[in-house]
């Protein structure tokens, strides 16, 4: 066999080895990549992705779209080959395991946090848009878990309103722990609620609940290393009463990062004109009841998605607009912003024309 042949059969069989060898190792690596966008405004699988009822409501035009991102499963493990071509591919990014899925969390437990995170960001984003407009809407401090087989197991419940701890008013879910860490382990507690079940009764008699218990619990230490704090095995949460009916209609979706959107996406529902002029607008951020955005992971990703659907204006969070600036799709403006009320004044310069005077993202923030 002459000499060249034998050098390109050996290369091509080590080429073929080294391909076989990459398909065949698993690498500790995830992959994210553009998801689905879906218009607030408009439908999805056929039906309103907001529906509102008992109050009047506006035709809209425009976009105002949520964006996602899509990621490996958590039982998934990536060969060589597809981490080198995610890698190398522009609109994909290459990622640890452990920063999608941290602690060997499985699937369904991913899958049930980000549902849990799904539901409070729609619950904080019709508060938001409501307190935008001076719509009051009732809060209370709740009971939002019990952890198993701890202090308060079997005393406390999911749902529970919490009115007082020893006596002390709760104003803000914070208060609690505040309040239980006061004590050392193995002192009593005492907890004022409104049983759930009676709550939802009243809730259902448009009454205010007025049956209250006092619960005792004793407190136990913290399984935090090194501390001592007093805890009885609760986290608490918000819950509200709205004055009409909102729903959001989006399935196959979780965690928190569309609640600016949803909150926009309500605000322009129940007002007159048009928030976005006709625009199409896309964005992400968490929102709290105060109408604050927070960051969210996969920025890049979402920007990609967002324009490859023809968005030409993206709010971005500030506290990601250095990560979206380094790496932003052509033809797409980035909008900085940090409240509910940011956005809101954006929007009215993009449908006013006025878009020299957006908030610009830049890549030191």
């Amino acid at each position: 066999m002459p000499r060249r042949t034998a050098t390109m059969l050996a290369s091509t069989l080590v080429l073929i080895a080294l391909l076989c060898a990459g398909v065949l190792i698993r690498v500790p690596y995830a992959e994210m990549s553009p998801g689905p966008t879906v218009n607030t405004l408009g439908e999805h699988d056929g039906e309103p992705v907001l529906q509102i009822a008992g109050r009047k409501t506006y035709p809209t035009d425009g976009h105002l779209n949520m964006t996602t991102v899509r990621v490996t499963s958590a039982d998934y493990r990536m060969n060589l080959v597809e981490a080198v071509y995610g890698w190398l591919a522009h609109d994909d990014k290459v990622v640890p395991h452990d920063t999608l899925y941290p602690d060997g969390k499985t699937e369904e437990q991913s899958t049930q946090e980000n549902a849990e995170e799904f539901s409070q960001s729609q619950e904080s984003a019709k508060v938001a848009a409501l307190e935008a407009l001076h719509i009051p809407v009732r809060s209370w401090v709740i009971v939002s878990t019990v952890v198993k087989d701890s202090p308060a197991e079997g005393k406390l419940h999911a749902g529970d309103v919490i009115k007082a701890v020893d006596g002390t008013a709760v104003k803000e879910p914070g208060d609690v722990a505040k309040l239980v860490t006061r004590h050392k382990p193995g002192q009593d507690v005492v907890f004022t609620i409104v049983p759930a079940k009676e709550q939802a009764a009243a809730e259902k008699a448009n009454r205010t609940a007025t049956t209250t218990e006092k619960v005792t619990i004793t407190t136990a230490k913290s399984d935090d290393s090194g501390a001592r704090r007093a805890v009885v095995g609760i986290s608490a949460g918000t819950d509200h009463t709205f004055p009409f009916s909102i729903d959001i209609k989006l399935a196959d979706v979780g965690g928190p990062s569309a609640g600016l959107m949803f909150a926009l996406g309500i605000y322009d529902k129940l007002t007159p004109g048009s928030l976005t002029g006709g625009a199409f607008v896309a964005g992400t951020g968490t929102i709290d009841d105060e109408g604050k955005v927070g960051p969210i992971g996969g920025i890049e990703m979402k920007t990609v998605g967002a324009r490859s659907k023809g968005a030409r204006y993206f709010l971005t969070p500030a506290e990601n607009c250095a990560a979206a600036a380094k790496d932003t799709p052509g033809g797409l403006r980035l909008v900085k912003v940090s409240t509910i009320d940011d956005a809101l004044d954006a929007l009215k310069d993009i449908r006013s024309g006025d878009t020299d005077a957006l908030p610009k993202c830049t890549t030191k923030g």
